[in-house]
């Protein structure tokens, strides 16, 4: 199902689904119960392009920090719970924007029910969270072990749930570090119902490795019309999901703003530091929110007309380069000087 046919959910002052756009999310790494560091990290990932973040609250003290995080921040605030319904219906009432919840573990029916009652007081989405490594028993016996069907089956199970409670304000997210599997449930769930779907690869790994299982699975899963919200899960500084996310998500025709820095591979003709050249240009690129294409070439010779196809760019000589938009050469620079001249046409691009 597509997501222009999924149900539309407001998380905060945004809405997810019905075609609306892909949000993305992080978590942060903080502890919820201090503030000001979850404050600084929450209004930094602002900065980076975070639309919705996601906190843990393992404590009543948790919880209640929630409150105070939401007054200085400007996005949606999820509160992410495990085991302890209290924790959930703590979090609503500390004016969480959305909880996380998966609805097998929290305590039994009762609880579910105390947890949608509150909810539904709040009309509060509840993001509905199944990861592989949590399927039940029966369902691995059913199945043979860890399968995308049975990933499926436990969402829906979980969800069904919540709808017994008369509530249908649901968002759900089921992860795998497989990334065939995570795709293959991915499909198989947006076949079966309109809510709305958190996409991601779990424990996907480093920022090295989990960025390129995110941008394969994610990119499977987003080509099709599947997700209304993202989320690139990394070991590392949460920023750096952000940017990741961006790029996916621009790369495939989801997104536009923001400068795309492309590069060429270097070769025996590269004389200029041309590694460091375009990791700086990189840099200098996130400051400019410009739907423009910056070119980064090692060879001068060939550099402006492979990169025709680039807004602006650079191309590396012996000690010198040149600075060229759409293909054409402006002029010859040191190349000590390439990155200032480049900057001087971003400051002044129109």
């Amino acid at each position: 199902m597509h997501r222009e046919k999924t149900k539309v959910i407001q998380i905060g002052d945004r809405k997810i689904g019905g075609g609306n756009l892909v949000l993305i999310q992080s978590m942060t790494n903080t502890r919820t119960q201090d503030v000001s560091a979850t404050v600084a990290q929450i209004l930094e990932l602002e900065r980076a392009g975070c639309e919705i973040v996601r906190c843990t609250v393992p404590d009543m003290e948790a919880a209640k920090a929630l409150g105070q995080i939401r007054k200085q921040i400007h996005i949606p605030l999820v509160a992410d719970i495990h085991f302890d319904y209290k924790m959930a219906i703590a979090a609503i009432e500390n004016g969480a924007d959305k909880i996380r919840i998966n609805p097998g573990n929290i305590g039994g029916p009762d609880k579910v029910k105390a947890v949608v009652a509150a909810a539904k007081e709040k009309n509060i989405p509840i993001r509905v969270g199944v990861n592989s490594g949590s399927l039940e028993k029966g369902l691995l016996e059913k199945y043979g072990g860890v399968t995308a069907q049975g990933i499926v089956e436990s969402a829906l199970e979980k969800v069904a749930m919540i709808e017994t409670c008369d509530y249908e304000n649901v968002v759900i997210s089921i992860k795998s570090s497989d990334v065939l599997m995570c795709v293959k449930a991915h499909e198989l769930l947006a076949a079966r119902t309109a809510y709305p779907l958190h996409i991601g690869i779990t424990e996907a790994g480093t920022v090295w490795s989990g960025n390129i299982k995110s941008a394969l699975g994610l990119g499977l899963i987003l080509y099709q019309g599947i997700g209304d919200t993202v989320r690139v899960s990394l070991t590392g500084d949460p920023v750096e999901e952000i940017k990741s996310a961006k790029l996916i998500l621009r790369s495939l025709g989801l997104r536009k703003g923001g400068v795309e820095v492309v590069s060429c591979p270097t070769c025996g003709r590269t004389r200029i530091d041309l590694i460091g050249l375009a990791a700086r240009v990189e840099k200098l690129a996130e400051d400019y929110p410009l739907d423009i294409k910056v070119a980064v070439m090692g060879c001068a010779v060939n550099g402006p007309g492979e990169a025709r196809e680039a807004d602006l760019g650079i191309a590396g000589g012996q000690g010198e380069g040149l600075l060229f938009k759409k293909g054409e050469i402006l002029r010859k620079v040191p190349e000590e000087q390439l990155l200032d001249a480049l900057k001087e046409e971003l400051d002044n691009w129109k």
